[in-house]
């Protein structure tokens, strides 16, 4: 959602939402985002709309942490995440910025899969 204030600095109006709004887009940048809150999001986004199949693998996405501040960067962990598409993270993205309540601050979301123990196995015995 994009805000737009109209100030004036010739009569020194509209200064007072522009400084609210500068206030709120540094609370939102410097947010804690606990890790079972973010978890129990993802887990709720996922049975409300499940990650489109590709082939024979489907996106498994396990839980999610705060990997950084100013931007928050939050870091999700499953399986077969590099099937994730764009417009999926962008509806994760606009799940957890409704939540926190999150304006005028890029958020960034990494997919991180888990490293499958068996795909070493296949390719020796190939």
């Amino acid at each position: 959602m994009r805000t737009v204030l109209h100030i004036s600095a010739r009569k020194r109006r509209g200064l007072g939402p522009l400084w609210h709004a500068i206030i709120q887009a540094h609370d939102s940048a410097r947010a804690k985002l606990p890790t079972p809150v973010l978890t129990r999001l993802l887990q709720e986004a996922v049975a409300h709309q499940a990650p489109k199949r590709r082939r024979r693998s489907a996106p498994k996405l396990r839980y999610a942490h705060q990997g950084g501040m100013n931007p928050p960067i939050v870091v999700i962990h499953g399986n077969a995440l590099d099937h994730v598409t764009d417009a999926y993270k962008r509806y994760l993205e606009g799940r957890i910025r409704a939540h926190f309540g999150l304006v005028g601050t890029p958020l960034r979301i990494e997919m991180r899969s888990s490293r499958n123990p068996f795909d070493e196995g296949r390719a020796r015995s190939r």
